[in-house]
């Protein structure tokens, strides 16, 4: 029942080496067209009980299935005080509640063979449990359980300070980690999304079982979940679950700082933390990107798959598509890099994160920037056919496994209010055109500020006038 820390899906889709034979049998298409294959998916099926919990759910027929409970909640929620107390919650879940103890509650995990987890990110905090299908009574049952009649005793929460904090020194050992806070608190700094999904040492030194009590009445509300199923699940019967494990549950209001819940401030600006003992440098450069709901967001995310992902182990020939890896290869640029695309409700952030020896850092930034000029200006057609390809097959492939389906199903029903159809992803993804994405690429990145993060030897990193003089071209 260990935690894992996602950072609003700051890599979700990456571009990199696909192969047919690893497209999940219910993608593979034959004598019929993707669309007929995708269009004959098991349907996601709706409910909404009284009192607003949303129950969705895709029974593909399989021996096991995975459920779980979305909550519109996370550290964007939190404040300065009690920043850290989503994730502290994360933790405490699994500490026993009024009907079970710790330790008799992972013997009923267990017993049944199942796998109960949890996560949390900036906007989303998520409790879900894979199982037998037969046993998915039972585990929604303690699931209902930990979300509702958590003990909160003050001799677990004192012990789970320690589990925390050592949690957080092995997050400073990461280093994508690292650069992705600091990406984050210099884009969107003063504002909620700046701060970080563990919080500060003193907050989780000093939050108290109130703070958790007071997080919990204002946001785990039935109105801001979502119980997704997918696998060896009937709908029927989990709504009739629900109704009786969540149903007399009240409805409630938000009753937090208005503030919170605002509009988020984009800064361009940097943050390096130099230290010369490091081997290689870690960067990341990023500009405003789009929300969820945003229709830009698929033209970014096709730009992203343009520019892909590479290390040094993949090597390289003078026919690889992406024309950043290509410079890679030739002139030993870079170690790795990987383009992303993280969406929150009204902003995002794209851009690239680099790992790199500080003397190549000056030609490879370089590269970097000619190559998104070259997106705003001159890309072709069959660039961008190849790059929908590649994308469709990443999103694709995501889909594989009960769990994988349940939590796309849990994040859309949060961010659009419902599962878009695969067909219809498709249909929106087939749609762009080159002209598209030079629109968009112009729209969130010529002439933009960007963020900049960066901790290692950084000395060879340009200085920010420089990048931010390399965000646009001047052409007779």
């Amino acid at each position: 029942m260990a935690s894992r820390l996602i950072a609003g899906g700051a890599l979700k889709y990456l571009a990199g080496p696909m192969g047919i034979n690893k497209i999940p049998k219910r993608f593979r298409a034959t004598s019929a067209h993707l669309s007929e294959v995708l269009v004959n998916c098991p349907p996601t099926k709706t409910t909404t009980l009284n009192n607003g919990m949303r129950i969705a759910t895709e029974d593909t027929g399989d021996l096991t299935a995975t459920i779980g409970l979305w909550i519109d909640a996370g550290s964007r929620c939190e404040n300065e005080s009690n920043n850290g107390v989503a994730h502290f919650l994360e933790h405490m879940a699994f500490k026993g509640t009024s009907k079970r103890s710790q330790v008799d509650l992972e013997l009923e995990v267990e017993n049944m063979g199942a796998h109960l987890n949890a996560y949390t990110s900036r906007e989303q905090t998520v409790f879900y449990a894979k199982c037998l299908k037969q046993d998915v009574p039972k585990a929604l049952e303690i699931l209902s359980d930990i979300l509702q009649n958590s003990k909160l005793g003050e001799n677990e929460i004192e012990r789970e300070r320690g589990v925390i904090l050592r949690e957080m020194q092995e997050v400073e050992t990461n280093l994508q980690e690292v650069v992705f806070d600091h990406l984050h608190a210099t884009a969107f700094q003063g504002t909620p999304l700046g701060r970080t999904i563990l919080g500060p040492t003193q907050n989780i030194k000093s939050i108290s079982r109130n703070d958790l009590v007071e997080y919990i009445k204002t946001y785990y509300k039935p109105s801001r979940m979502v119980l997704a199923g997918a696998g060896g699940v009937d709908h029927n019967e989990l709504v009739k679950l629900a109704e009786q494990h969540f149903g007399k549950a009240e409805r409630g209001e938000i009753t937090a700082d208005p503030s919170l819940l605002g509009s988020i401030r984009y800064t361009g600006s940097e943050i390096r933390v130099r230290d010369d003992a490091m081997p290689l440098a870690h960067v990341a450069i990023a500009v405003e990107g789009a929300g969820w709901e945003s229709a830009d967001n698929i033209p970014l995310m096709i730009a992203n798959t343009l520019i892909g992902a590479w290390d040094r182990s993949q090597g390289g020939g003078l026919n690889n598509s992406s024309k950043l890896a290509l410079a890679c290869t030739q002139d030993n640029l870079a170690h790795s890099f990987q383009s992303f695309n993280t969406c929150y409700k009204d902003t995002g952030l794209w851009g690239i994160y680099l790992v790199a020896q500080t003397l190549s850092l000056d030609d490879l930034v370089w590269n970097v920037q000619q190559e998104w000029m070259r997106l705003c200006t001159s890309v072709s057609q069959a660039e961008i056919d190849r790059a929908k390809n590649v994308l469709k097959s990443n999103m694709f492939l995501q889909l594989d496994g009960t769990t994988a389906i349940c939590e796309d199903i849990g994040r859309q029903m949060l961010c659009y209010g419902r599962r878009i159809p695969l067909h219809e992803l498709e249909s929106r993804i087939n749609s762009i055109t080159a002209q598209n994405v030079q629109d968009v690429m112009m729209q969130y990145v010529y002439d933009k500020c960007p963020a900049v993060a960066a901790v290692g030897p950084v000395e060879g990193l340009p200085d920010y006038t420089r990048i931010r003089a390399n965000m646009y071209w001047l052409r007779v």
